[in-house]
C-alpha cells in the first residue's frame, strides 16, 4: 500500500503526560510535512496548536481521557471548551464501569450529549476494548451506531493493551454503515497499519508510523 495513503488516515498522536509544547509543535510540523489526517493532542495544547497551524492541519483532542469515569457534565464542558479553542475532532472515552454494569442508557445518553456538543464536527468514541468482553464490544457497536457518533475507536493506548486485528474485524461486522472505525494503541509497523486498514479501519491513532517513515 502507498505510504501516503497510510499517512493520510493517521491521527499523529502525542498524549503523554510529560508532553511539552515543543514536542507538540514537532508533531504539528510532522503532520504538515507528511499529510496526516490530524494531530491528536492533549486539550491544554489545542488553542496553541490551532494558532500555530491554522487550517493546515486538523486538530483532534481527547475528552474524559484516559479513564472515562468523569461526570457527563464534565465531559460536555471539556468538549465545548476544546471546540472553542479550535478542536475539529473529538475522541471521547466512554464510562466503562457503567457499560460493564449494564447501564446502557447512561452510556448512550452521554455519547448523545457529547455528539450534540460537537455538532457537525467528528466524534470518535473510545471503548477501551482490552477491558471488555466480546459481548460488551458488540453492544458498544450498537450504541455507537444508534447515538449518531462518527467513529468507534478501540483504545486510549493507556490501558493494558491497544488495537487488535480481531477487534477491528469484530467492529466491521457489527457497526452500522455510517459508523467508521479507528484503530489506536500499539500500531508499531507499516505492515500492521496496512492490515488494520484492510480489515476495515478508516483511521489509525499512532505516533510510530510517521517516526518509521522519518527514519528512512
Amino acid at each position: 500500500m502507498d505510504e501516503k495513503k497510510i499517512l493520510s488516515v493517521c491521527d499523529h498522536t502525542l498524549l503523554l503526560q510529560q508532553a511539552t509544547w515543543e514536542e507538540i509543535k514537532g508533531i504539528c510540523d510532522d503532520a504538515k510535512t507528511y499529510g496526516t489526517a490530524s494531530v491528536c493532542i492533549p486539550p491544554c495544547y489545542v488553542k496553541m496548536a490551532k494558532d500555530y497551524v491554522g487550517d493546515q492541519v486538523k486538530i483532534c483532542t481527547v475528552i474524559g481521557f484516559p479513564n472515562g469515569n468523569m461526570t457527563t457534565a464534565t465531559k460536555v464542558f471539556e468538549t465545548q471548551d476544546a471546540i472553542r479553542n479550535g478542536a475539529e475532532e473529538i475522541d471521547m472515552v466512554i464510562n466503562i464501569g457503567m457499560l460493564r454494569a449494564g447501564n446502557y442508557d447512561y452510556v448512550s445518553e452521554e455519547i448523545r450529549r457529547i455528539k450534540e456538543a460537537c455538532g457537525n464536527l467528528i466524534l470518535k468514541v473510545i471503548i477501551e476494548t482490552c477491558l471488555l468482553t466480546n459481548e460488551e464490544k458488540i453492544k458498544m457497536c450498537e450504541i455507537v451506531t444508534q447515538t449518531g457518533a462518527d467513529y468507534i475507536k478501540t483504545s486510549t493506548g493507556f490501558s493494558t493493551a491497544g488495537a487488535t486485528f480481531e477487534d477491528i474485524k469484530l467492529f466491521a461486522e457489527h457497526v452500522g454503515p455510517q459508523v467508521k472505525i479507528k484503530a489506536a494503541g500499539g500500531i508499531s509497523s507499516l505492515e500492521d497499519a496496512e492490515k488494520f486498514m484492510e480489515l476495515g479501519a478508516d483511521r489509525l491513532g499512532t505516533s510510530r508510523v510517521v517516526k518509521i517513515i522519518k527514519s528512512r
